[in-house]
């Protein structure tokens, strides 16, 4: 090699060394910066890379030579790396960086102007990160930036009306923050954009910008739940290269533009959930030969479905919940893609097409509430692959398609409420994933198919108010999944088979008005999860058994109107019933004495054989009274009632309190379980139950201060005897009774479970009519009462913030460290206890559950456990629990701490409090919804668990962070000027400081 050679080579390489050199020192410095539990950077060793950082994680290079295979840094990709901290600037000089990511990381604090720098970006994608402020006007700078998405942060304020000067964009997504203001209309000057996703922000109430028109290259528009008012502007139909459009969950009303039909690229739209009026477009849709999704359920829309549009190969057609009314076009039946149809909640009439579903594979029918009749078409399975088929209350008729026996893909059933008839074909009861089957209020006829033992996957089955006969088959109890058999108002007859016993997860068992005869099965015990056993007006003869006092979670039994003789099991008196009716049977002998009171009267006449202490009842004139003498005995009850209660209701409440006191020390054997060693007994606890020691009640019972004779203090839980309602909590979903207050789930909870942060309960006492619960006395009470109430200027800010961090901390103790994980369910800041030096315990776990992993999405409840104000949205609608649903219940406490606000208020109006922040926070800004009690020193710290607390509730469970995030945000919030909370004697102590020096002074 010739020395000119040689020289020109080392020319060569030395820059892209010297530069490599150089950016291994910046991102050295930028690790530095970063919180990383997970080690995402333990590779990047200096001493391993040599000279260039090319070979660290997330770290790509240019190929700039071809000698050396190496270049200038090109792209950084933190993606998913669990890391924390802010926003590292000093990235913007890699000269050569085009590309960054930190998608889905703990990202905080601002986005700095400073971003302008990154001259030579291409993408930025800082989506679900912790970003805060508002965004950098200087972003549209960046004069080569193609793609910037900062989903699902906490940006607020406004958007700049300088991104209209992007000179590059094609793609912007700013889901999910906090952004207010308008939708400015300078976004239709970005000429190159494509893709505009401004949705899930909470925008002033504006129209859609007309110039939003002019985006001539837009092939996605997203503006979804925006808060969009007015009508669909007709500048959209320019959009000629539009492919998916979505304004749903808005404002908009007025008529769907006929216009709309130019948008000849379309292949989905979405404008569900506004107040549109008017027809569809009827003409036009022929052009639109792309569209495969249309959307526009949950608005105001008349009139018929254009066969124009039924006759595009469609794959998603929704028009439930509008006033759409006459026949479905029969021409839709060619399409060969349609796999979901949803008509539900309109006034469609006529028969369905004949041929539906034989050429498309049909995977989601759902035509209920509508005035369809006929028979069903034979074809709507024909591929294969159908899977929800629901139908109720129409005016169909005729059989059931043989075909159907075949649809092996079914999994959700519902024919309720139509004119069917004949029988069931045999192979459709034993359909192997059908975890629904409702053919409730039909006129089918002849008997369950055996074949039923194939329904592996059965939870529900309801076949009430139809003509089915014969007995139930003894397969039936191969049904290890089933929650609720609901088969009353039939024909059936014979014995209940013995396998019923085996329906472990049995909650309701309704076969009420059937010719069903014989006893109880055997074993009835078995049954531990029967919520509900109605048997009324059947011929069910022989003993009620006395193990059905066993089944602790019944809380509806009727047996009425049969032939039970014998006597009363005593074991009933176990059972919390909210209904219970025993009368027109033969029993004999004496009515237990809990039930032994007038208003249970009703649910023994007709029993001429049974006696207790209610008049009537022992006289031997206990015959079934006629229904003019009940109502005037009802009266007469009324009224005495009510002349009792005004003459002598402050002696009953005074002596009830001593009565139930009494209860408990003179109850039969007690039963006392401790967790501790414990220094005193039961007696000693007995004793002090009366009402000066009372210091709390809530739904589940009164909370007694006892002071024991070494001198330590405890407190002591009494659960109410019978649940009593309160607040909005422990609500049964469908019924509207209270639930059981929580007994068996605290002890089997607390009992179990170790933590600083935990409320500690020493033991349980129990009897049959009496249960205490003795926990470690919080002498500073609930977080809830001192908060909110005229103390509150008790907690200043280092205060709360422990008490934030302690409750936080026992929590992440409940979802990580605990195996299985528990869910507490009813986080609140009443359940939020505080010990003399304000540290805080988690309290009150009447309601909560251990969480089976194998449950996607968590365990599906049947009632809705929580306080209003605390439960998280999507908890109402779906009953899955999980520890997303905890999360957003402390979020809401955060927010109560930093507000000093009660969840609920008059004030709010329709709102919650989580509600009332965010839309006070882009309307009259941050000082607006801080505690004027906090000093404004704090200002910084309080705006970061302001934070924290609206990431907690976010709408979207997926965004919200894990529990054990959240101490470490919370932490770090502490730690960024520990100055401000110095330590005195132990106690968190605020330190402020002094404008004329470094050094701070306690105060």
């Amino acid at each position: 090699m010739s020395p000119h050679t040689l020289c020109f080579l080392l020319l060569f390489f030395i820059p892209f060394t010297l530069c490599l050199n150089q950016e291994l020192h910046y991102l050295q410095q930028l690790k530095l910066q970063f919180d990383d539990p997970d080690g995402f950077f333990s590779d990047w060793n200096e001493s391993l890379a040599g000279d260039s950082p090319c070979n660290f994680t997330g770290v790509i290079c240019s190929k700039q030579s071809t000698f050396s295979g190496t270049g200038f840094v090109e792209s950084v990709d933190f993606s998913n790396a669990n890391i924390a901290g802010t926003f590292p600037i000093i990235l913007c000089k890699l000269t050569g960086l085009k590309h960054i990511s930190f998608y889905n990381n703990s990202i905080n604090g601002t986005l700095s102007s400073d971003i302008s720098g990154c001259w030579n970006l291409v993408s930025l994608n800082l989506a679900q990160n912790l970003l805060t402020g508002e965004l950098p006007a200087t972003l549209s700078d960046l004069p080569e930036l193609k793609f910037l998405d900062l989903t699902g942060n906490n940006f607020s304020g406004h958007i700049p009306a300088s991104f209209g000067t992007f000179q590059k964009l094609e793609s912007i997504s700013l889901v999910d923050n906090l952004i207010s203001g308008y939708i400015p209309a300078s976004l239709g000057n970005i000429s190159t954009l494509k893709q505009l996703n401004l949705s899930y922000n909470p925008f002033f109430s504006g129209e859609i910008p007309p110039e939003i028109g002019n985006l001539t290259q837009l092939e996605i528009l997203w503006l979804s739940n925006c808060n969009l008012i007015g009508k669909i502007p007709n500048s959209l139909s320019r959009l000629s290269k539009l492919v998916d459009l979505d304004l749903s969950t808005n404002k908009l009303t007025g008529s769907i533009p006929s216009s709309f039909t130019e948008l000849v690229n379309i292949v989905q739209i979405e404008l569900y959930n506004n107040s549109l009026t008017g027809e569809l477009p009827s003409t036009g849709w022929s052009k639109m030969t792309s569209l495969r999704l249309i959307d526009v359920s949950m608005n105001l829309l008349t009139g018929n479905l254009p066969e124009e549009l039924c006759s595009l190969q469609l794959e998603s057609l929704h028009v439930y919940e509008n006033k759409f009314s006459g026949n479905l076009p029969k021409i839709i039946s060619n399409s060969s893609n349609l796999n979901e149809l949803r008509l539900f909640g309109n006034k469609f009439s006529g028969d369905l097409p004949e041929n539906l579903g034989k050429k498309s594979p049909l995977t989601w029918i759902d035509v209920s509430d509508n005035l369809f009749s006929g028979k069903l078409p034979a074809s709507l399975c024909d591929k294969g692959v159908l899977e929800e088929l629901l139908m109720i209350n129409n005016k169909f008729s005729g059989e059931l398609p043989a075909s159907f026996s075949a649809c092996g893909s079914l999994t959700r059933v519902r024919l309720g409420g139509n004119n069917f008839s004949g029988e069931v074909p045999v192979g459709f009861w034993g359909l192997p994933h059908v975890s629904f089957l409702e053919l409730v209020d039909n006129s089918f006829t002849g008997v369950i198919g055996k074949s039923i033992a194939g329904a592996g996957n059965l939870s529900t089955l309801n076949i009430a108010k139809n003509k089915f006969s014969g007995e139930l088959p003894e397969e039936i109890g191969a049904l290890e999944n089933l929650v609720e058999f609901s088969g009353g108002d039939n024909q059936f007859s014979g014995e209940l088979p013995a396998s019923i016993v085996n329906l472990e997860q049995l909650t309701k068992l309704d076969l009420r008005n059937n010719g069903f005869s014989g006893g109880f099965p055997k074993s009835i015990e078995s049954l531990k999860k029967l919520n509900e056993l109605n048997l009324a007006n059947n011929k069910f003869s022989g003993d009620i058994p006395e193990t059905i006092g066993e089944l602790f979670v019944l809380n509806y039994l009727d047996l009425s109107g049969n032939k039970f003789s014998g006597k009363i099991p005593v074991g009933l008196q176990n059972l919390r019933l909210n209904e219970f009716n025993l009368s027109s049977n033969l029993l004999t002998g004496d009515i237990p004495p809990v039930y032994a009171k007038k208003v249970y009267i009703d649910s023994f006449l007709g029993n001429p054989g049974l006696c207790g202490d209610i008049e009537g009842l022992c006289d031997g004139k206990n015959v079934t009274k006629n229904v003019g003498y009940v109502w005037l005995l009802r009266t007469i009850y009324v009224i005495t009632g009510f002349i009792l209660i005004v003459g002598v209701g402050w002696f009953y409440f005074r002596c009830k309190n001593f009565k139930n006191s009494k209860e408990c020390i003179d109850g039969s054997k007690w039963t006392l379980m401790s967790f501790h060693k414990l220094s005193f007994s039961e007696y000693e606890i007995m004793g002090a139950l009366d009402e000066d020691n009372v210091v709390g009640s809530g739904a589940s019972g009164k909370v007694y201060k006892v002071v024991l004779g070494n001198g330590d203090i405890v407190a002591v839980k009494k659960l109410w005897g019978g649940s009593k309602k309160g607040e909005c909590e422990n609500i049964d979903n469908e019924s509207g009774s209270v639930v059981d207050n929580g007994f068996d789930a605290e002890v089997e909870t607390l009992g179990r479970i170790r933590h600083k942060n935990i409320v500690r309960l020493w033991c349980c006492c129990s009897t049959k009519t009496c249960k205490l619960l003795v926990y470690e006395y919080m002498p500073n009470g609930s977080l809830g009462d001192l908060l909110h109430s005229s103390k509150s200027g008790l907690l200043d800010w280092p205060i709360r913030y422990k008490i934030a961090v302690d409750a936080a901390d026992g929590l992440a103790y409940l979802h990580h460290d605990c195996v299985p994980p528990i869910v507490h369910r009813d986080v609140k800041s009443n359940n939020i206890l505080l010990d003399g030096e304000f540290g805080a315990r988690v309290a009150d776990f009447g309601v909560a559950k251990v969480v089976d992993g194998k449950e996607k999405g968590g365990n599906s409840m049947s009632v809705i456990a929580g306080s209003c104000g605390y439960i998280a949205p999507e908890y109402a609608y779906t009953l899955r629990v999980n520890e997303k649903s905890d999360i957003y219940s402390f979020g809401v406490v955060i927010l109560e701490l930093v507000t000093g606000k009660r969840p609920v208020d008059p004030k709010f109006g329709e709102k919650d409090l989580v509600k009332w922040v965010c839309s006070t926070l882009s309307q009259r800004g941050l000082d607006a919804v801080l505690d004027p009690k906090l000093d404004s020193c704090f200002k910084e710290e309080i705006c970061k668990a302001l934070n924290v607390g609206l990431l907690c509730t976010s709408p979207l469970p997926i965004n919200r962070p894990s529990m054990r995030k959240v101490v470490n945000m919370l932490q770090e919030i502490g730690s960024v000027n520990p100055m401000k909370f110095a330590s005195k004697d132990g106690k968190l102590t605020p330190y402020y400081f002094d404008d004329k020096s470094d050094h701070g002074s306690v105060v």
